[in-house]
């Protein structure tokens, strides 16, 4: 009994330590990069998806006392860029880096960002014509 506590002591190590990898792997600045001004004024932030995984294992082998303990770990981090904050003016815009979209549907769901923007400014303008005041 003393040994399968030892031997969970050991597991638990093993996925101490493949968890602490993974963590130096992956951090918020994988997620949400730094951002990067160009000469121009723009500023640029990378936006990524963080998938990762990881598993970890062990046991007793042979007959001998003490028992002999074997074990081991292994993790994968896979990184897809998704999309670039672009920051110009004042203005944000996501600039998505995967592929156009397909159907009809994701199109519209695409263009109603800038579907908003147009609203809001020709309701600023007819606002702004009745009172030259605001804004």
């Amino acid at each position: 009994m003393d040994n399968t506590m030892d031997n969970r002591g050991k597991v638990n190590d093993l996925m101490r330590s493949t968890m602490e990898k993974i963590h130096e792997m992956v951090d918020t600045n994988t997620i949400v990069g730094q951002p990067i001004t160009t000469p121009d004024g723009v500023t640029l932030i990378p936006i990524s998806k963080v998938s990762f995984g990881f598993g970890t294992g062990g046991g007793d082998y042979g007959k001998a006392q003490p028992h002999q303990f074997g074990g081991g770990g292994a993790a994968g981090v896979k990184i897809d860029p998704v999309a670039f904050l672009v920051i110009k003016d004042g203005v944000t815009r996501v600039l998505p880096v995967a592929a156009p979209p397909v159907t009809t549907f994701d199109r519209i769901v695409e263009m109603v960002p800038d579907v908003m923007d147009k609203v809001e400014n020709y309701f600023d303008k007819k606002a702004k014509e009745k009172d030259p005041e605001l804004l």
